[in-house]
């Protein structure tokens, strides 16, 4: 239970960081893309109102003179590389510049700007251009703005941030791996403490109980019986029943809690559990009916497998209603050991099959009290099949029939 309780405090912990810092390096990519994109724009904006308005010196059709230099960043002016291609109403081309770029031709230049048309965006990316439409003196004028290298530093930020991401997460799985024992710390210490107290006070019990038993036994042997005595043996019996049931939880908590593993047939030890049953069902008058299929083996603990199958048809047989009937079976799928066991019932109100295989959980404690049930039973089931690396499940959808299933 420790080691589940310590990997889920190690699971949480890398959870929270992994939300953390997935949040963080998206944000930071997400700023700096819009950044990149807005100063992208705002250079556009610069490269329109500079074809609208060339410098005196430059005629119209006349190829400029000198580098571009509309920005306000004298230095930035050098590296600006832009194209532009202007349409009229019918989508014909009017006119195409590419004075301030190298890399792109006319018939290129007209390529990229028709395609920048059939989008509906007035803005966005194109390979390795950001262009912006805008509509002048009846024309549709597509700018484009040469942003390599501002994409090749936002990939390399993704590519920075997934690699300090992928770093911290290795570095904090470590020191929280290395942190969540002693963060358990005082868990195990308690768990210890409770296992401890468990132990000591059923040994206590047993000798008191012993005491009462046999004294009973000599009341019995000189007064007979009445039903004063027989309510003093069943209560004894009852909390003989119980201080066993907590020793057998307190052994499942441990951190090895079946030491003796070993290979056998569950088909066997089934049959040799169900055998025990069958007379008890019958007088209580109820049916018992088993499908048992041959040559199902698994590993594991035979005598807490039996113990497990007993928890499970005793309580089918308590629980369920009046000339109810009980179905047990045993099956193997896939490589896995099922073990079902159906009982009709008669709750008022379903139970909450999330909780019943808790400690002490009844869901009618009247009916439990009369049965002599005490809600540690299913919860010995549930220890032994964790134990067993598998799972347990109840089903009682109406509150008319009860399925519990195991699989290993």
């Amino acid at each position: 239970m420790l080691k589940k309780m310590r990997i889920r405090v190690i699971l949480a912990a890398m959870l929270a960081f992994l939300a953390v810092i997935l949040l963080i390096a998206v944000l930071v990519n997400l700023v700096n893309s819009a950044a990149v994109a807005g100063r992208a724009d705002q250079t556009l904006t610069y490269v329109l109102n500079y074809e609208d308005h060339p410098p005196a010196d430059q005629g119209p059709g006349k190829p400029p003179e000198g580098p571009f230099m509309a920005l306000p960043d004298l230095e930035a002016n050098y590296m600006t590389r832009f194209f532009i291609v202007r349409f009229d109403p019918d989508g014909k081309v009017v006119s195409i510049s590419t004075d301030y770029i190298a890399s792109i031709d006319e018939d290129e230049a007209v390529r990229y700007a028709e395609t920048a048309l059939q989008r509906r965006s007035d803005r966005g990316y194109m390979g390795d251009y950001r262009f912006r439409k805008s509509e002048k003196d009846g024309l549709t004028v597509v700018a484009f703005l040469n942003v390599s290298r501002e994409i090749r530093d936002m990939r390399s930020l993704r590519l920075l941030t997934l690699m300090v991401s992928g770093a911290s997460l290795l570095l904090v799985f470590v020191l929280v791996a290395l942190l969540s024992r002693r963060a358990i710390r005082p868990i195990e210490k308690n768990i210890e403490r409770q296992k401890q107290f468990i132990t000591d006070a059923s040994h206590e019990l047993k000798t008191p109980l012993t005491s009462i038993s046999t004294s009973l036994d000599v009341i019995t042997m000189e007064h007979g019986e009445d039903e004063w005595t027989d309510n003093i043996r069943s209560q004894t019996v009852r909390m003989s029943k119980l201080v066993a049931e907590l020793v057998a939880l307190s052994r499942l908590d441990e951190e090895i809690p079946l030491p003796n593993r070993e290979h056998f047939s569950l088909s066997t030890a089934a049959w040799e559990t169900v055998m025990v049953y069958e007379t008890q069902a019958k007088a209580c008058g109820k049916t018992l009916n088993t499908e048992i299929e041959d040559d199902v083996s698994m590993v594991g603990d035979k005598s807490a497998m039996q113990q497990m199958i007993s928890v499970l048809l005793d309580n089918a047989i308590r629980y369920s209603d009046p000339d109810g009937e009980i179905r047990f079976g045993v099956s193997g799928k896939r490589n896995k050991a099922v073990i079902e066991v159906f009982n009709t019932c008669d709750y008022e109100t379903p139970p909450d099959t999330e909780r019943i295989f808790d400690r002490f959980y009844r869901p009618d404690s009247s009916r439990s009290t009369e049965t002599g049930g005490n809600g540690v039973g299913l919860a010995i089931a549930k220890a032994v099949a964790q134990a067993h690396g598998g799972s347990i499940t109840a089903r009682c959808p109406s509150g008319k029939t009860m399925t519990i299933k195991v699989v290993i």
